[in-house]
C-alpha cells in the first residue's frame, strides 16, 4: 500500500518539511553538512508523487556519482516513488544520446573511449612534446577541465591564463595544440570521450527542436543534487533540459565546493536566487551527524570573513572535545595517529568506523607503515570506482559461475557458505592475514577483504533471523551493491585523501598533516585557491560523527625549518599551541621571525617580497637575477645525467625552482645547502656532495672567464 502524503512529512524537521512541500519550482536548498539533504529532496519527490502533483516518470533527479544516484533510487523506492529516474549527469545524457542519435544522425552512436591517455600521448608525440606519465595525467585532466568549462582548443591559451591554469613545463599554447590534436585523433577513430557525452547531448537538444520538445515533455520536473559542483557544461545541459520551465529544484552547500580544479562553479548555486527572483530558498542548518564539539570547530574554521558557509546547529548530545596534536616529525605524527586508533578501538569503536584523512596521497606511506607495525587493519580509499577493479569484477563473475554450478550439482562437500566464499577468494589472492607493506598486492587484498565483509554481515543477519545463507544470496547482494555503487565497509580503518572522503562519514576521524604547505597546499597561491583549501579542511572535519583529532608535524624528518600548524586552525587551536606572534599561521603568512621558512626581502633590491613564489626565489620576479647563468646550466646538465641514470623524470631530482634557488644561494658547505628552500636531509644526503662539486666547478669557470 503506497504511503499517505502526511505520513511522508511526519518525521521531517520544519526546514525539511518546507523543502518537501515546496512542490513547484524554482527551489534552492542550501544544505549544510549532515543536515539531511537527501532525506529532504527524496521526501519532496515522494510527496509530490503521493499528492498527484508529479507523475513518477516525469521526474529526473541527477547527481554526480553512481553511488549517490543509487542511494537516491533506493530511498525513493522505499518511499513508494517507483518510476522516478535518478541518474548521474552522464548516465542521463548517455541514455538520451543512445535513443535520439540514430534518429537524428542516421548512424549508431560512436563508442565511448575507455582511456584517453593513449590518444593524448599520441597528440603530444606528433608535436614532438615528450611527456612522462605524471605530465600525461595532467594533460588529460586539463583537457577534461577545458571541455566541461566550454573552452575550445583555440581559446584555451587565453582562457587558461585568465583562470591561472598551468601544466608543468608545458606552455599554454602547446597544451592547446595537444588538445586540438587529441580531438582530431578521436574523430579519426570515430570515438567520443566522457565529456563528449554531455557536449553531444547539449548539441543534439540545441540543434533539433523535435528532440528538445520530447525531452522536455518527458521530464517536467528536474532535481539536482550537489549543485555546488556543477560545471558550465552541466549547467548548459540543465538549461536545455529545462527550456522555458522553472520546474527545477537544486540542492547543495557552497562550503563543500572542493572540485573547482575540475570545473565546478558554486556561483550557479549562490546566484540561483538572482537568476530566479521568485525562487523558494530553504536553508538546512540542523546537523544530525556530528556532536556540538565537532560542529563548533567546523563552524569556527569557516567563520572568517568571506567564507561562504551556513552556521550549523548540532542536534546530537555532547561528545569529547576536538583533540589537537603536534609531533616532531612525520613518522612520529603517524605513530601518534596509530596509537589513537588503537585507543579508540579499545574503547569500543570498530575499525570500520574510523578514518584517517590527509591532503595528498604522498602523506599516506608513514601512516600505513605505523598501522601495519601495530597489526591494525586498514583500507586505502582511492578515486577508482571499487566495482571496476579487476579483482572485484573477477570475483563477481567467478561467484556467479560457482553458485550456478552448485545449484545444478548440489552441495557435495558440506562446507558452509562463508567457507565456500573464503575458498573462492583465497584462489584469487585473499589470505587470513593481510600482506606486509603497501602497493598493488595490498590493494588487491583489501578489495577481496571488503567483499568478504559483505558475506560475513549477511551471515550474521541470517543467523539472527534463523535462516541459512547461500552463495546465491551473496552473489545477489554483491550485484545489488555493484549496481548502486555501494562500496562495502570492510573491517579496517579507512585511509583516504580529503577529496575522496567527501560524502562519507565515520564515528571517529583523524586529520593528518594539517600544517602550512599541506593545508593550504603549497601550490594554492590565489585567494580563491586558499579559500577552497579552507573548505577542504571543513569537509574533513564534518566527516566526524563523534570523535575528531587534528595533527601536524613540525618537520618532515627531524631536520630543516619548523612548520607551522595551518592558519585555518587559528580560531580553534588552544592558546598553548599558538605561536607567540599571534596565531598559528601569522608568521607563516608573513614569513617573519626566527626560523622563517622563506626569504622575506629581495636579495637584489632589498625590498619586501610579495608572495610565496617570490619568497622561494629570494627576489622579485622582475628584479635581476643574482646567480651565474653558466653555473645554472651546469646544474641542469648534472640533473639531466642524474635523472637519466636513475630512470627518473628530472623534476624528481630537483625542480627548476630549486636549481635556481641553489644557484642564487651559492652554497659551499653542507650547512649552506640546508638553508636552501626545497632541500631537506634526504636530498642533501643523496645529492649534496655532487651539488657542491658542480657549484665549485661553476665558480672556477667564472674565475677563469673573468
Amino acid at each position: 500500500m503506497p504511503p499517505q502524503p502526511e505520513d511522508l512529512l511526519a518525521g521531517l524537521d520544519p526546514e525539511q518539511r518546507e523543502v518537501a512541500t515546496a512542490l513547484r519550482g524554482p527551489v534552492a536548498v542550501i544544505a549544510g553538512a549532515g543536515t539531511g539533504k537527501t532525506r529532504a529532496i527524496t521526501h519532496r519527490i515522494a510527496y509530490g508523487v503521493a499528492t498527484g502533483v508529479y507523475r513518477p516518470t516525469s521526474v529526473l533527479a541527477v547527481t554526480f556519482t553512481t553511488r549517490a544516484a543509487g542511494e537516491l533510487r533506493g530511498r525513493l523506492q522505499q518511499l513508494g516513488a517507483h518510476g522516478v529516474q535518478a541518474r548521474t549527469f552522464h548516465s542521463a545524457a548517455l541514455r538520451q544520446l543512445q535513443y535520439f542519435w540514430p534518429r537524428v544522425q542516421g548512424t549508431e552512436l560512436p563508442r565511448v573511449l575507455d582511456n584517453r591517455m593513449s590518444l593524448v600521448a599520441e597528440a603530444a608525440g606528433r608535436l614532438r612534446v615528450r611527456v612522462d606519465t605524471p605530465r600525461l595525467r595532467d594533460l588529460v585532466s586539463e583537457i577534461g577541465w577545458a571541455k566541461v568549462s566550454n573552452v575550445s582548443p583555440e581559446t584555451y591559451p587565453q582562457l587558461a591564463a585568465q583562470h591561472h591554469r598551468e601544466v608543468s613545463t608545458i606552455d599554454a599554447e602547446t597544451v592547446g595544440r595537444i588538445f586540438l590534436g587529441y580531438e582530431e585523433a578521436k574523430r579519426d577513430r570515430g570515438r567520443i570521450d566522457f565529456e563528449d557525452i554531455l557536449l553531444c547531448t547539449a548539441a543534439m537538444i540545441s540543434d533539433h527542436p523535435e528532440v528538445a520538445d520530447q525531452v522536455r515533455r518527458t521530464y517536467r520536473h528536474l532535481v539536482v543534487d550537489e549543485y555546488q559542483d556543477v560545471s558550465p557544461l552541466q549547467e548548459a545541459l540543465l538549461t536545455l533540459w529545462r527550456g522555458d520551465s522553472s520546474e527545477i529544484c537544486v540542492v547543495g552547500d557552497p562550503a563543500q565546493t572542493i572540485h573547482s580544479f575540475a570545473g565546478a562553479q558554486p556561483t550557479f548555486l549562490t546566484g540561483f536566487a538572482r537568476r530566479f527572483p521568485d525562487a523558494t530558498v530553504v536553508r538546512l542548518v540542523r546537523d544530525y551527524r556530528s556532536t556540538p564539539q565537532v560542529v563548533g570547530a567546523a563552524n569556527a574554521v569557516m567563520s572568517v570573513a568571506g567564507a561562504s558557509s551556513l552556521k550549523l546547529v548540532a542536534q546530537r548530545p555532547d561528545g569529547p572535545q576536538v583533540a589537537f596534536s603536534e609531533a616532531s616529525d612525520e613518522a612520529s605524527e603517524a605513530a601518534g595517529v596509530a596509537d589513537w586508533v588503537e585507543a579508540q578501538h579499545g574503547a569500543g569503536v570498530d575499525y570500520r568506523d574510523m578514518a584517517v584523512l590527509f591532503r595528498i596521497n604522498a602523506q599516506s606511506p608513514p601512516l600505513e607503515q605505523a598501522l601495519a607495525d601495530r597489526k591494525i587493519p586498514y583500507l586505502v580509499r582511492s578515486g577508482e570506482r571499487f566495482y571496476e577493479r579487476p579483482e572485484v569484477r573477477q570475483t563477481l563473475v567467478t561467484l556467479r559461475t560457482q553458485q550456478r554450478a552448485r545449484a545444478e550439482q548440489g552441495d557435495v562437500d558440506g562446507a558452509s557458505t562463508l567457507d565456500q566464499f573464503k575458498a573462492l577468494l583465497g584462489a584469487l589472492g585473499w589470505t587470513e592475514r593481510p600482506p606486509e607493506g603497501a602497493g598493488a598486492v595490498r590493494e588487491r587484498w583489501e578489495s577481496l577483504a571488503a567483499l568478504l565483509s559483505v558475506a560475513e554481515d549477511l551471515e550474521a543477519e541470517r543467523k539472527a533471523a534463523g535462516t541459512s545463507l547461500t552463495l546465491a544470496d551473496v552473489s545477489a547482494e554483491l550485484d545489488r551493491r555493484a549496481e548502486a555503487q555501494h562500496v562495502p565497509a570492510a573491517q579496517g580503518v579507512t585511509v583516504s585523501t580529503l577529496h575522496s572522503a567527501k560524502g562519507l562519514e565515520w564515528e571517529a576521524v583523524a586529520l593528518l598533516g594539517v600544517h602550512e604547505g599541506s593545508l593550504p597546499f603549497v601550490l594554492a597561491t590565489t585567494p580563491e585557491e586558499v579559500a577552497e583549501e579552507r573548505r577542504l579542511l571543513y569537509v574533513g572535519m564534518t566527516r566526524a560523527e563523534r570523535v575528531l583529532r587534528v595533527s601536524w608535524s613540525r618537520t618532515r624528518n627531524g631536520g630543516g625549518n619548523a612548520r607551522k600548524p595551518s592558519r585555518f586552525l587559528d580560531p580553534v587551536l588552544p592558546a598553548s599551541m599558538k605561536t607567540s606572534s599571534g596565531g598559528a599561521a601569522s608568521t607563516a603568512r608573513r614569513g617573519q621571525g626566527r626560523g622563517a621558512v622563506l626569504s622575506v626581502h629581495c636579495r637584489s633590491c632589498g625590498r619586501g617580497l610579495n608572495d610565496a613564489a617570490e619568497r622561494k626565489l629570494g627576489r622579485h620576479a622582475d628584479c635581476p637575477a643574482t646567480f651565474d647563468e653558466a653555473t645554472l646550466e651546469l646544474l641542469r646538465e648534472w640533473r639531466r645525467q642524474e635523472a637519466a641514470s636513475a630512470s627518473l623524470p628530472a623534476y624528481c631530482v630537483f625542480t627548476d625552482a630549486t636549481l635556481v634557488a641553489i644557484a642564487e644561494a651559492r652554497p659551499r658547505t653542507g650547512t649552506d645547502l640546508y638553508k636552501v628552500q626545497g632541500l631537506g636531509k634526504v636530498k642533501v644526503d643523496k645529492y649534496g656532495e655532487q651539488v657542491l662539486a658542480v657549484m665549485a666547478a661553476g665558480e672556477e669557470r667564472a674565475r677563469a672567464v673573468s
